[in-house]
């Protein structure tokens, strides 16, 4: 069994979650087996290795999980991106459609100084609403943004194109 394939195979279906028509790609699995959580967080790491960013920004929540342990891995530091009123400091929001509702997130004004280069990291990549939004927050404070790295892309959704014209690596695509 192949990489893709080894780690796909630690990745359930759950229907009609979180409403019905959805199939919510649930990693628990994945990231209950010390092996499979490894070789994702690294095969996502890999990637920027050689163009290593000054941040890695992660969206709530999955994307904490994700973010921070590549961030370790590329020896940079970790900004997180959340929903409103979970941040302490002065904020900037953006407001976003997302593939069953509506939502927005924040980050911190100084949580990146001018130019820095910031590698976005999430779970998955479906509508691409989410990341689109993140990716305006960290434009706003002043950062750069260099790449997309998630472990998922739902390729039938678009997000992709959403996103524009930012490189993406996606490990896993459906």
């Amino acid at each position: 069994m192949g990489v893709p394939n080894r780690l796909k195979s630690m990745i359930r279906d759950v229907p009609d979650f979180p409403k019905p028509g959805i199939i919510f790609k649930d990693i628990t699995p994945l990231l209950a087996d010390p092996c499979g959580l490894s070789l994702a967080v690294e095969l996502m790491a890999n990637q920027w290795r050689d163009d290593r960013p000054d941040l890695v920004v992660g969206t709530e929540s999955r994307g904490f999980i994700f973010g921070t342990a590549i961030a370790q891995s590329l020896s940079c530091g970790f900004v997180p991106i959340r929903k409103p009123g979970k941040l302490p400091y002065e904020t900037r929001s953006v407001k976003y459609d997302l593939e069953y509702g509506s939502d927005e997130v924040q980050i911190h004004v100084d949580a990146i100084s001018a130019g820095q280069r910031v590698l976005m990291v999430d779970d998955l990549i479906a509508t691409g609403g989410t990341m689109k939004a993140a990716c305006e927050l960290v434009t706003m404070v002043g950062g750069e943004i260099m790449g997309v790295a998630v472990l998922i892309e739902l390729m039938n959704l678009g997000g992709r194109e959403l996103i524009g014209p930012v490189p993406i690596h996606a490990l896993l695509q459906y």
